[in-house]
């Protein structure tokens, strides 16, 4: 059996796509560094770096190697993600007073994204040890899980409350919980899980002036839709009144009908001339339907799709259940990045500045989903996929 060469191919194309897009979405801000191809160059070297890593780690035992880079990742990770907040201004670029890059000579490191794939890992290797298919009570289900939920709790105090940033959790939440399940847990366990962590969601959101103000930013530009069709004495309650222009979803939006069907052409988009100054991060996928219209975006989204669909295969054909789990858990940071990112920047829910995978300007986010893909890549060595 031979590394799937379907997957490797489909994921260095999107790797092509994103420095593409880097290169064309950023010209207008890319001029305050007195270099129009500042952030193509960061973009494209990762990009190699990322390509080589997914070859690398392809081409390594499973057996041997997985379990080794999955606990240093997680370990490692996590370790720097508890003391960076206590490193000097001068070596931690901030956001918001949130501490989430390390600075280094030549490029900022995001530990959270990295976490991601080491926190899957885990999960993968402590689920199979720790539970075991088969019909549990719900009592037992809780005394099985209880550690794992005191686990998230620090990670929900290092992401969501060191670095403020809700959205990251979230994708894990709910991938801890898609894990779980699959992992053998009733589906009553699995809607509970869903259920208290939109009670965290909550909780935090309304702990924080500026996540309110977000929330409403985004009801406000789609509260005429939605509340007409309720009556106008509850529509009366729920409107939000003298809230900020929601001018970033407005421009998203713009961008995305501007670009209609087949596009303006790549680099004759006008949203990224000032309008978003996000657009090749957060709203890349709003900058490349400008450029390439919703053709475009319908045909990365599918390459996006059969990416998973392989990564799923992978997955419902390993002997292995560590192997099964983590290939599954990788499969879910993808799709729910995606999708998050994708329902933000057309105003379906909040912005929560997730990057889209493979796609979004970033070279911590690129290398990370790089490096999960190539652990993929390792494992399919050992599946038969014909």
């Amino acid at each position: 059996m031979s590394v799937d060469k379907t997957l490797f191919i489909l994921c260095v194309f999107c790797v092509f796509v994103g420095i593409v897009a880097s290169y064309s979405l950023s010209a207008y801000i890319a001029v305050r560094y007195a270099d129009s191809y500042h952030f193509f160059i960061r973009q494209f070297c990762v990009g190699v770096v990322g390509i080589g890593a997914m070859w690398a780690l392809s081409r390594l035992n499973p057996d041997r190697y997985i379990t080794i880079i999955g606990f240093g990742i997680f370990f490692s990770c996590l370790l720097t993600m508890g003391f960076m907040h206590y490193l000097p201004e001068q070596l931690v670029t901030s956001v918001g007073g949130a501490k989430r890059w390390i600075r280094f000579p030549l490029f900022s490191f995001a530990p959270v994204e990295f976490f991601k794939i080491g926190f899957v890992f885990f999960l993968a290797w402590s689920f199979a040890r720790k539970i075991n298919p088969g019909q549990k009570s719900f009592k037992e289900e809780i005394s099985v899980l209880l550690p794992y939920i005191g686990v998230f709790l620090i990670v929900i105090y290092l992401i969501a409350v060191m670095q403020n940033d809700v959205g990251q959790v979230i994708v894990l939440a709910l991938t801890l919980a898609v894990m779980a399940y699959f992992a053998g847990t009733s589906f009553r366990f699995f809607s509970l899980a869903i259920f208290f962590s939109a009670i965290i969601f909550v909780l935090v959101v309304v702990s924080s002036e500026r996540r309110i103000m977000r929330i409403k930013i985004w009801w406000s530009s789609v509260q005429n839709f939605v509340l007409s069709f309720l009556p106008d004495s509850i529509a009366n309650v729920l409107r939000v009144e003298n809230v900020p222009d929601p001018y970033q979803l407005s421009h998203s939006l713009n961008a995305i009908k501007h670009g209609g069907l087949l596009g303006e052409g790549i680099g004759s988009g006008l949203v990224k001339l000032g309008y978003l100054g996000d657009v090749h991060t957060d709203f890349v996928l709003s900058g490349i339907a400008e450029e390439i219209g919703a053709l475009g975006v319908i045909g990365i989204t599918l390459v996006i799709y059969i990416i998973v669909y392989r990564i799923f295969k992978i997955s419902s054909r390993s002997q292995n259940r560590v192997y099964q789990l983590f290939t599954l858990g990788i499969a879910m940071l993808i799709i729910f990045s995606f999708l998050m990112n994708a329902y933000g920047v057309t105003s379906i829910t909040p912005i929560k500045g997730i990057a889209v995978p493979f796609l979004s300007y970033g070279g911590s986010s690129l290398l990370a989903v790089c490096i999960g893909i190539g652990m993929v890549l390792m494992i399919s060595k050992k599946v038969d996929l014909k």
